[in-house]
């Protein structure tokens, strides 16, 4: 079977898939509180992202990883995990959420194959966390967290976008409670996708080399080899089981190892985060259903449009338009 390898000789082994475009937030860095999101017949089934999956396993994909929106208050989702999780060749099956509806399926999850979970959590003050989110939920959050650790799953990642104005003042509190649950973190550069009113990057803004600097000092990080098929550069506090990762599109950009693409819900093809370039693969579907050897030679020829990088900006105007609830995370 062919490989996905793209004009730059980058092996793609890592697939994005999101199931939904829905969320039960609305994070002000994310999307604008009246979105619209999409019709049912706009959307992949369950059976077609199921294929999708299937299709990019047996063309050298090692790693999926369930994205939304979120993920989990798609209806019957867990049959997708499921199938998901039973396909020969996978080595590792991921989930990013929220953590709203983790106290409900943090079991079913574990037992579905899913292996580690990314769960978004940018304050652990109440007011700020509505502020952020517009939504009244963190306790649901953290008893989710609590369920997923009780689940027993290989690791938990907390991803905090770092804010100035917002959350920068809480960095220390959000990696303590990380530390000592055992569990590790992300600092994530905002990134400017999609016309949210409410972004002001030029202000929010804050690269990751000074918040390294500060934590470095505090904390005594120490630089890590580890990796976990993502963009994290991983320390590792003396010491302590947790990992502190920084995803850096602004400030370090790691597009010559990328090994990733993502599939919307929509089913688009995305070839890179941080630019438009995409593949209609619904259409392909639909037109030729059960019809795997079209999929994967459109998958094949959707390599060579797979551009080098990205080029974000802090400028006012975004560089690409969808949300982020509309790429998967």
């Amino acid at each position: 079977m062919p490989s996905l390898i793209d004009n730059f000789g980058r092996r793609v082994s890592y697939l994005r898939l999101s199931v939904t475009d829905r969320c039960d937030f609305r994070c002000i860095y994310c999307m604008n509180e009246d979105t619209t999101f999409l019709r049912r017949a706009q959307i992949l089934s369950l059976e077609e992202l199921a294929d999708v999956g299937r299709n990019f396993v047996a063309m050298g994909v090692k790693k999926i990883r369930l994205t939304g929106g979120e993920p989990l208050v798609r209806p019957n989702v867990m049959w997708l995990i499921q199938q998901l999780g039973q396909l020969p060749g996978l080595e590792e099956l991921t989930l990013t959420t929220n953590g709203s509806q983790l106290g409900r399926y943090a079991s079913e999850l574990k037992a579905a194959g899913v292996k580690r979970l990314n769960i978004s959590l940018d304050t652990l003050k109440p007011e700020r966390f509505v502020d952020m989110t517009r939504r009244d939920k963190l306790q649901q959050v953290l008893a989710g967290i609590e369920a997923a650790r009780d689940a027993g799953f290989e690791r938990i990642k907390l991803n905090t976008v770092v804010l100035q104005g917002k959350n920068v003042d809480e960095l220390d509190n959000l990696l303590n409670y990380a530390i000592e649950r055992g569990m590790d973190i992300s600092f994530i550069e905002e990134m400017p996708l999609g016309e949210v009113r409410t972004r002001d990057l030029q202000h929010t803004y804050l690269g990751n080399d000074a918040l390294l600097e500060q934590l470095q000092q505090r904390y005594g990080l120490v630089a890590s080899a580890e990796t976990t098929g993502g963009p994290s550069r991983y320390y590792r506090i003396p010491g302590q089981r947790s990992r502190v990762g920084f995803i850096s599109p602004h400030s370090h950009n790691f597009c010559s190892t990328c090994n990733r693409v993502r599939v919307t819900v929509e089913g688009r093809l995305l070839l890179c985060l941080g630019n438009e370039h995409s593949v209609d693969l619904k259409s392909v579907l639909r037109r030729y259903p059960g019809d795997d050897q079209r999929l994967r030679q459109t998958l094949m020829e959707a390599m060579a449009i797979k551009p080098e990088r990205h080029h974000f900006s802090l400028s006012d105007e975004p560089q690409v338009l969808r949300f982020m609830n509309m790429t998967g995370g």
